[in-house]
């Protein structure tokens, strides 16, 4: 794999890219900033971009001379055009081990590295910073609607049913599936 280096305005960004970016710009910008530029913009040989639009415009917006630029010459017009795709879905099937996370986040404090993720302060451990509170539980309330009742929620409905209940049959539709009781009180 060879990387090379290229003026940001000699990339071309692929005109049918499906991703709006422009809310995440300052964040990578910010990173590219702290940490360098890690990861190369990926483009065809026309020099359009495949993957890294978001890394591109970062580095118009830090005036970068030049950044890190790997050209996909094996892939074909479909393999990029699904790379492009892949590249951008594939990182929404990984979760987040909140208490790892919460462990790495408090360890980085200690380490006086301060650095805004972007996650909201004491998100993850509310139980241990006393957000959870016995007290703070609301009583049992009466509920405002039975087994059976049918509300509408704009162009929705919404059965009330208990899905614990073995009495249950399923009614799918081309744009649903929901719960009834087989027999109405």
């Amino acid at each position: 794999m060879k990387i090379i280096k290229i003026k940001p305005s000699e990339l071309k960004p692929y005109i049918n890219n499906p991703r709006k970016n422009d809310e995440a710009i300052a964040k990578v910008a910010s990173s590219i900033e702290e940490f360098g530029f890690k990861q190369p913009i990926v483009v065809d040989k026309n020099n359009t971009i495949i993957v890294g639009h978001t890394r591109w415009k970062a580095a118009l917006k830090l005036d970068l001379k030049e950044v890190p630029v790997l050209i996909a010459e094996d892939l074909t017009k479909a393999q990029a055009k699904a790379y492009r795709i892949a590249d951008n879905k594939t990182n929404e099937f990984a979760e987040w081990d909140f208490p790892l996370l919460d462990v790495e986040l408090e360890e980085l404090k200690e380490m006086d590295f301060d650095y805004d993720f972007g996650f909201e302060e004491g998100l993850f451990n509310a139980e241990k910073q006393g957000l959870i509170d016995d007290d703070e539980i609301p009583e049992e309330v009466e509920p405002i609607c039975k087994t059976g009742d049918l509300w509408q929620l704009g162009e929705h409905r919404l059965l009330c049913g208990d899905a614990t209940k073995k009495d249950l049959i399923m009614i799918s539709g081309l744009r649903k599936v929901c719960l009834m009781p087989k027999s109405r009180d």
